[in-house]
């Protein structure tokens, strides 16, 4: 009797024991800072990180890491999904809808298997759609002071508290806002300073700050550069203040900690493209009791298209399946994966909504760069257009030929470049056309069709006739003509405005108007009308409507072309198998969910 109840008493120990052995995982990321900004990656700025630099020191750190791409929820949702962006539908900073996503993502995957969910900022730029239901959302990203160091404490804290308050496990992604733009002071007009509370541990001057080699040294791009870095500084704070929490959590020991940025600083040739520092990324992961502090690794090359499956495998978690990436677990647990010799990455969408397909595969020495889109007249806009140093770097242009050269780049591009990081990182020289150079760009080429064969990449085809100018020039047409621009939104958005003729104020954005019926019959004909309200400087525009079944599965669609106001009839069959089932009906304004303008569905209809 006593030995089977030692026996259940040791039983019990063992399942508690285990069941709290679950590791936690804190991500920790920042927002638009170059890997060389950072102590331990050779910025050459004093005191920059050292928080980051003393995680650095617990932690295995990759000097050859990448993200796939430029520019932010593109880049953070390869992250969490496994998935380059045109297989997970985030091309841009257009959410799909939760229908249309047909793949897990971490914060599903991870609260499946028993660990608690939390984030704090980039909350709708993480997941493919909005809102999505993490455990806990940590402060209100549109109020929140996320430019404050101490705040982060408090978020990590909350976080640890509210997992242990439901006994699990935690996986906390906590997004820093900065460096991203606006900088520290940063809010004057052209570039002035102004007062700013969440001053940074050390603020740097222009006079000490270091110019990347892929911009002009001058005093106005100093003096923005000199609030970056301060920005960087407050991000490092930020690192620090979540450490503070973690180790004062008594969590320390039994959490995995992942840190990296999402991308590379808010300037020209960094942020938004796919050079050398667009998408080198400051990558450390501490796995205790696996990974060996302070070390280096210094011959993989890793891809954020892998954290997912790496992170699976760390939680001890089943792989879905269906991921663009593998892991990396190896490579921690100090094993050899010779492979991994390149890395691939992609640009599709900025902000606004201009597309301007780009593609790069990169070695440790070599960088290929496609961009089908430029045909020396087009002009590529995004984020660091506007910039205190691009507006400088124009000033400049007018009397300086190189300069003059660099913005030309800046603003067209050419089809094709190759670079040979390994000498040149900032990307300078471009050796595409160079002969002693055609057998390395060749195998790069090779590299890159395989991966879009691979991966099915739309690219594709027009890869392979990139010496077709026509070619490519009819493609990028094409994507020109299904894009919604930033005009198109901003029409929709102004629908609140009063009618000049009719008085009327319509509802904010309410393009289109669902006439639901109240039933429909199996196996009978319906009629089911959208009423469309477009402002006549949206024009004419695309309209889907679809009929949807119990599970939202479609059953059938239809398009339209309309402008201006009326009404829509689309007439549907419903299946005689329907009977004592419901159906729904949709409405969008646009192409598809990606570049919608607006996205309506009625509520469960029964079939009589």
């Amino acid at each position: 009797m006593i030995r089977a109840v030692f026996l259940l008493v040791s039983t019990f120990v063992i399942l508690h024991s285990s069941l709290w052995a679950k590791p936690n995982l804190l991500i920790i990321t920042t927002d638009d800072m170059s890997c060389d900004s950072v102590g331990v990656y050779g910025c050459r700025l004093k005191d920059t990180t050292p928080n980051m630099d003393k995680l650095a020191a617990q932690s295995l750190r990759f000097n050859h890491s990448h993200v796939v791409v430029g520019n932010c929820m593109p880049s953070r949702n390869v992250m969490w999904s496994g998935k380059y962006p045109h297989n997970n539908g985030i091309e841009g900073f257009v959410a799909i809808s939760k229908e249309e996503k047909k793949y897990p993502v971490l914060g599903e995957i991870v609260k499946d298997g028993g660990w608690f969910t939390g984030i704090r900022h980039k909350v709708s730029h993480s997941t493919p759609y909005s809102p999505f239901p993490w455990d806990i959302v940590l402060g209100d990203e549109r109020k929140d002071d996320a430019k404050n160091p101490a705040s982060w404490g408090v978020a990590a804290k909350t976080g640890i508290d509210a997992a242990k308050a439901a006994g699990k496990p935690f996986c906390l992604m906590l997004n820093i806002a900065d460096p991203h733009k606006p900088f520290y002071g940063e809010g004057g007009k052209r570039g002035d300073t102004t007062p700013d509370k969440n001053m940074p541990s050390r603020v740097f001057t222009p006079e000490e700050v270091p110019v990347p080699g892929f911009l002009p040294d001058d005093p106005a791009i100093r003096k923005e550069l000199s609030l970056y870095y301060s920005s960087v500084r407050r991000a490092d704070d930020s690192v620090g203040q979540i450490l503070e929490a973690l180790k004062a959590s008594g969590q320390d020991e039994n959490t995995i900690i992942v840190f990296l940025s999402d991308h590379g600083m808010p300037l020209p040739f960094a942020k938004t493209q796919l050079y050398h520092h667009s998408s080198r990324t400051p990558l450390m992961v501490r796995w205790p009791g696996v990974t060996k502090a302070g070390t280096v690794d210094d011959e993989h090359m890793i891809s954020s298209v892998d954290l997912l499956p790496t992170i699976l495998d760390m939680l001890e978690i089943a792989q879905p399946g269906g991921f663009d990436g593998e892991s990396f677990a190896g490579v921690l647990r100090g094993e050899k994966q010779p492979e991994r010799i390149m890395v691939f990455k992609e640009h599709n969408e900025n902000s606004g909504g201009q597309n301007t397909p780009m593609r790069a595969v990169q070695t440790k020495d070599w960088l290929y760069i496609f961009s089908p889109w430029s045909n020396g007249k087009r002009i590529m806009t995004g984020a660091t257009n506007g910039t205190a140093t691009c507006r400088q770097m124009r000033v400049l242009a007018k009397n300086n030929e190189q300069i003059a050269g660099r913005i030309d780049l800046f603003d067209h591009r050419v089809p094709e470049e190759a670079y040979e990081v390994k000498y040149d990182p900032d990307a300078l020289t471009n050796l595409i056309a160079k002969p002693e150079n055609a057998a390395q760009v060749a195998m790069l080429e090779k590299a890159m069709e395989d991966w879009m064969v691979r991966t099915g990449d739309p690219l594709l085809e027009v890869f392979r006739k990139r010496d077709d100018a026509a070619f490519r020039e009819q493609y990028i047409a094409k994507l020109e003509s299904e894009q919604v621009s930033r005009k198109d939104r901003k029409a929709a958005k102004q629908m609140t405005k009063t009618e000049a003729k009719g008085g009327k104020k319509a509802t904010a954005g309410k393009l289109i108007a669902l006439d639901t019926p109240a039933e429909v019959s199996a196996g009978q004909k319906v009629i089911f009308k959208v009423q469309h309200h477009f402002p006549a400087d949206l024009g004419e525009k695309p309209v889907q409507v679809t009929l949807k079944g119990a599970k939202n599965e479609r059953i059938e669609r239809k398009e339209f072309k309309v402008s201006g106001t009326g009404v829509i009839e689309a007439t549907f069959d419903i299946p005689a198998d329907l009977s004592g089932k419901t159906v729904s009906f949709a409405g969008l304004v646009g192409t598809s969910i990606k570049d919608a303008l607006q996205h309506l569905q009625s509520k469960p209809v029964p079939v009589k």
